[in-house]
């Protein structure tokens, strides 16, 4: 399993990884961090939007290796049963070495029961073994990410803002390669998206280069369409438009009784499209499910000019999983009505 600033280190398509662990991760992950043996962390930081409460976390009677080149970070947040400070390359090679050169091996009937508990909660609660999503006449947010996912065979470069599209790409979105998935972790910066998709347009010109946004992050640097036409950087932005700020009006639904303060943009949104037109690049609308795919081919045909894509979302759907304090890893929200 990956954190969130690390998907893509592992292949999201092998049978073996399990998703995103934390607070929006997979039930596979959290069940199996929750109830591993072992736990080997590899530049980790256990930071809470992964772990929860720490002191939770800890109470588990598991075994935790934790690899960092920093000392300062191991047994920071959750003390740790045998620290090792180092470069990673340098301490996974040594380990390597000692596996091939011991005379043990796993139990392979304990193993196979371990996997076959893993793959009985990946069937019934994974992303990707079946609709996870509400059933809405709207077009979903999961949908709007599946698609992209499809028409770019998974080797786009993504960058996102912060917010329920983040989570929804860092889910649906199957990175197989390391650092094709460019966002702000710790600080959770708006604005982020689209100037970091313009960096990697600028340094692989000729890869196709996608920023998941929301109609409250991509205006805060809505201003940089002007430097992609200056620099010539044809990135295409995808823009999940549920005409509030998603993830603030979900802890709102979810912790305040839907009583909404201050996310609601009501009638003060731009015309996108217009928007983007203004500037010289190709806006594009997208209304009904049925339209989603080809509207996404049709941009990503655009080889040479920046391409906005506002797509109208269901404005109600939440991101789930959802851990949320104090509880262990298991304690999830699996949707508006049903928990672990």
């Amino acid at each position: 399993t990956n954190t969130l600033m690390g998907l893509g280190a592992y292949p999201a398509t092998d049978p073996q990884f399990l998703g995103m662990p934390g607070m929006h991760g997979t039930v596979e992950a959290n069940m199996a961090m929750q109830h591993c043996d072992v736990l080997l962390a590899i530049g980790a930081r256990f930071d809470d939007r992964v772990i929860g409460d720490p002191d939770n976390f800890s109470s588990i009677p598991r075994k935790i290796i934790h690899v960092d080149i920093d000392p300062s970070s191991i047994s920071k947040r959750v003390k740790v049963d045998v620290p090792i400070v180092g470069n990673v390359p340098d301490v996974l090679d040594e380990m390597s070495k000692l596996l091939d050169a011991g005379n043990t091996s796993p139990d392979a009937e304990l193993l196979a029961g371990w996997w076959k508990q893993i793959d009985e909660w990946r069937a019934a609660h994974g992303l990707w073994t079946g609709r996870r999503y509400s059933q809405s006449k709207m077009i979903m947010p999961q949908q709007v990410i599946e698609s992209l996912y499809r028409v770019t065979d998974g080797n786009a470069y993504v960058t996102s803002d912060v917010g329920q599209h983040q989570m929804f790409a860092a889910q649906y979105y199957r990175f197989d390669q390391p650092r094709r998935w460019i966002n702000s972790g710790g600080l959770g910066t708006m604005g982020f998206g689209l100037p970091a998709a313009m960096g990697i347009k600028l340094a692989f010109p000729d890869m196709e280069v996608a920023c998941v946004t929301g109609e409250g992050s991509i205006q805060m640097c809505i201003q940089e369409l002007s430097a992609c036409t200056q620099h010539q950087l044809p990135v295409k932005i995808i823009n999940l438009n549920n005409q509030a700020l998603g993830m603030v009006k979900q802890w709102q639904d979810m912790q305040y009784g839907s009583r909404y303060s201050q996310i609601l943009y009501e009638d003060s949104l731009p015309d996108f499209v217009k928007l983007a037109e203004a500037y010289g690049h190709v806006g594009l609308r997208v209304e009904h499910i049925d339209e989603l795919e080809d509207k996404l081919r049709e941009c990503f045909s655009y080889k040479d000019r920046v391409v906005f894509v506002d797509i109208q979302v269901d404005p109600h759907e939440h991101v789930y999983p959802m851990h949320v304090a104090p509880g262990s890893m298991r304690d999830l929200w699996l949707s508006k009505t049903e928990r672990t």
